[in-house]
């Protein structure tokens, strides 16, 4: 009885994936709006009926890849500022960090990034406060470069935000396949955010 159980529960595990990124990929091709359930379940590869086994509805779908986007974001943001080094390295490792992920999953990102006015306001604030989470790390690093005399911006949090704003706008117009790869876009964002929070030499 318990492999049965594993096995259903492991098919059901699979098809709420399938789901998720046939959603993805129809809300960035369509916007929220445009997509159907039925586009969704048919890129899956399941009927429309098996949406509704795992999600109560399309916003629900939604909610839980913007959850679940902004929390892997959350999670490498924060391990890429405890590591150890000065505040020039670890703000360039954040933004390297952030600029990879709006870069290999622009997709996602785009989604999780410009489709959130199709939640509801409940899930709208628990989305939010996982982003001023995000803003928070960022901010913070930025802070404790001024305080130690690293760097010279007059403004922290505002910095933090641009800095923030430019790994978002990439996920905008990225597109694989171009001559610019995720890694050098990174590497080429950590040295702006090292211009942009005055970064002594």
């Amino acid at each position: 009885m318990n492999e049965v159980r594993t096995g259903t529960q492991a098919r059901g595990d699979r098809s709420r994936a399938r789901l998720l990124d046939a959603a993805v990929q129809a809300f960035s091709a369509k916007g929220f709006h445009g997509t159907s359930t039925r586009d969704i379940a048919t890129a899956a590869g399941l009927s429309p009926a098996a949406v509704y086994v795992h999600h109560r509805s399309k916003e629900e779908l939604l909610h839980a890849i913007a959850m679940r986007g902004h929390e892997v974001i959350l999670e490498a943001l924060t391990e890429a500022v405890r590591a150890d080094g000065t505040p020039a390295e670890r703000v360039a490792a954040a933004v390297r960090t952030y600029v990879l992920f709006h870069a290999r999953s622009h997709t996602t990102a785009r989604v999780i990034n410009y489709e959130l006015a199709a939640l509801t306001d409940e899930h709208i604030r628990e989305v939010a406060g996982l982003r001023r989470a995000i803003d928070t790390v960022m901010r913070e690093v930025v802070e404790e470069g001024v305080r130690s005399g690293d760097f010279d911006t007059p403004d922290p949090a505002k910095t933090a935000t641009a800095l923030l704003s430019l790994g978002i706008d990439l996920a905008r117009w990225y597109r694989d396949g171009g001559t610019w790869t995720p890694e050098s876009l990174a590497d080429f964002y950590a040295d702006l955010a090292l211009r942009a929070v005055g970064a002594r030499p």
